[in-house]
């Protein structure tokens, strides 16, 4: 079989290291860290990740580490009212056949890496910074920062948003910032009053600015991310912020939503991005997964989600021959391009038109959703969450 090299060692990477060597390729992960490790907090899977993570060999383990949650819940962060819910238990199980739920992003990154770390064929090298690549007729060759070389018969960039293997492919420059603000906090649940420890995802939204939170490590913590539309115009990445700054973001929040607010300790802030689809993913032996593909902003909840999905399909396009790979890479990508700019291009219109209006837009979005059966809104996500890529 083939000498796979991917360059990038975060979920959609080592998922990918995972899907190809149960295809008995031998697979050289690098990783610009000088460790393995992931960033970040909570983490949502619905049931499309949940088939995914099955067929990688994780998904009992996750499930597991997993909180299952009762619904999706969507508040007036004016008003406290309640707008609508999604229940995710009885009918949403049975039609999609898996839960949704919710993680810590380093016990969902964990089982990747020791799994990884379990399958022989799979090395793991740190510090390894891919810059580019050069290709041969069969070969190509992923060169590192350090001055590192390396050959196989296929260079998967599972680098990221600002990925090298990206900027060469594809040459679209830096990601678009979408001029939101996220201010993240994890917080003990002890810490949280008993009346407020609610087993599902609740999002307050207001003016240009939502909240969201729920339960992650198995119940032992709460996940708080506040997002503000400032117009931000600069990239931050996990900047430390002070509690008084985040509680001056979200003017007029009600009572309830505040209280979970004022929980938050220890703030770090990003500026969010994103890229726009395109149609090319592939050149010739070298094919981009994840955000280095298609990047796409947090509302929908499907980042991770799809990263995993890219990694279950290229493992099965890539069950063949070396001297096939350019065009199992190139089906791949035809197989995965509209769904995920779908989904970026979803992600960016919830953010603007069901997160963020203000007065009477809000009203009518109110509306909207309070009129909607849990029918209607499980019909509204089948397309994502319903999928079964393999």
């Amino acid at each position: 079989m083939a000498n796979i090299t991917i360059a990038g060692g975060g979920i959609g990477g080592l998922a990918t290291a995972l899907s190809l060597s149960g295809q008995g390729h031998h697979i050289t992960v690098l990783e610009r860290q000088e460790e393995f490790s992931e960033l970040g907090a909570g983490i949502q899977l619905a049931p499309n990740a949940f088939h995914t993570l099955d067929q990688l060999g994780i998904g009992a383990q996750l499930r597991a580490q997993a909180v299952l949650i009762d619904e999706l819940r969507f508040m007036d962060g004016l008003t406290g009212e309640h707008v609508a819910s999604m229940p995710l238990t009885g009918s949403y199980r049975s039609r999609f056949g898996n839960p949704y739920a919710v993680v810590h992003r380093g016990d969902l990154y964990q089982a990747l890496l020791d799994a990884c770390t379990a399958a022989e064929p799979i090395e793991l090298l740190a510090g390894q910074a891919v810059t580019g690549y050069e290709q041969q007729d069969d070969t190509v060759t992923a060169i590192t920062g350090s001055g590192g070389r390396f050959t196989g018969e296929a260079l998967i960039g599972a680098d990221g948003i600002r990925s090298a293997v990206r900027g060469q492919l594809v040459g679209d420059g830096r990601p678009r910032i979408c001029g939101h603000t996220i201010y993240r906090s994890v917080i003990p649940m002890e810490e949280v009053p008993e009346d407020l420890r609610w087993n599902c995802v609740t999002l307050w939204a207001g003016p240009k600015w939502h909240f969201v939170h729920y339960p992650i490590g198995g119940g032992r913590y709460l996940n708080l991310a506040a997002t503000r539309d400032d117009n931000a115009g600069e990239e931050v990445t996990g900047v430390p912020v002070a509690s008084f700054h985040v509680l001056a973001q979200f003017p007029g929040l009600s009572a309830t939503a505040k209280r979970l607010l004022d929980l938050g300790t220890d703030w770090r802030t990003w500026v969010l991005c994103d890229r726009d689809p395109v149609p090319v993913w592939t050149d010739g032996r070298v094919a981009l997964l994840g955000d280095a593909a298609h990047p796409m902003l947090q509302y929908a909840a499907q980042g991770a989600c799809q990263a995993l999905e890219d990694a279950v399909v290229l493992g099965r396009m890539l069950g063949c021959e070396p001297d096939v790979i350019p065009r199992r890479l190139e089906k791949y990508n035809a197989e995965r391009r509209d769904r995920t700019a779908k989904a970026q291009l979803v992600s960016r219109e919830m953010g603007t038109r069901l997160y963020h209006p203000a007065g009477p837009h809000a009203e009518a979005r109110n509306e909207m959703l309070a009129s909607l059966t849990a029918g209607d809104l499980h019909d509204k996500v089948a397309w994502l969450h319903g999928a079964r890529v393999a």
